[in-house]
Order: structure tokens, then sequence, then C-alpha cells
């Protein structure tokens, strides 16, 4: 079992930069694969960024590539997102996401077995 927690959501302008955090606690964190997924109101979830577990390998949406950063510290059971360049369009609720393995599946919402609770992430014009 894998319990995650989101948290650096806010209100930010567009052009700004937020980071996001998403502890992990239960066992073996450094085994997981991670992802970050968005969900804006009466839209259905999408896949952000993904992270195998040893952070060796990244996986970006075309729509976030080159402004958002997926990381990770195994010794704090965290994996982060950088978000900068921040349009309106990327206001959602965020959440991270764990499963073991790694490959294209990790961009599939249905893939993931363990889901945080979300933070909300809203950007102004």
């Amino acid at each position: 079992q894998v319990q995650l927690v989101e948290s650096g959501g806010g209100l930010v302008q567009a052009g700004g930069s937020l980071r996001l955090s998403c502890v992990a606690s239960g066992h073996a964190f450094d085994t997981y694969a991670m992802g970050w997924f968005r969900q804006a109101p009466g839209k259905e979830r999408e896949f952000v960024a993904a992270i195998n577990w040893s952070g060796e390998y990244t996986y970006y949406a075309d729509s976030v590539k080159g402004r958002f950063t997926i990381s990770r510290d195994n010794a704090k059971n965290t994996v982060y997102l950088q978000m900068n360049s921040l349009k309106p369009e990327d206001s959602a609720v965020y959440y991270c996401a764990a499963d073991r393995g790694w490959g294209t599946f990790v961009s599939s919402v249905s893939w993931y077995e363990y889901w945080g609770q979300g933070t909300q992430v809203t950007v102004s014009s």
C-alpha cells in the first residue's frame, strides 16, 4: 500500500512558476514509477509527466514539454513537478499517482493503482 499526499498548489499569474510535491508513505517508494496528472472542470483526467523508479527516465505530455520538469528524491519519498511559464490552460487539480513498472503505459490513467487527493492550481491571465 502507498499513500500519496500532494501539496504546493495555489494561485499564480500567467508566466509564473509553482512547484508541486507529492509525499509517499508506505514501503518501497523507490520501486514505484510516479506520474502527475491533471483534471480541469468538465474534462477528463490527463497525463502530465512521469518518472521511473530511479529518476533515470522521464516522459512528458507534449503540452508541458519544455515548461514542466518532474523529479524525485527517493531519500525523502517525494516526487516533484516544477512548473514554469504557466498558462491559464494549465489550471486544474493536479494528482500524483504510483505503480510499479515502466513503459508507454505510464501515460495511462488506468494503469496506476495509487492516487493522491489532488492539489488545485489556478493560473490567472
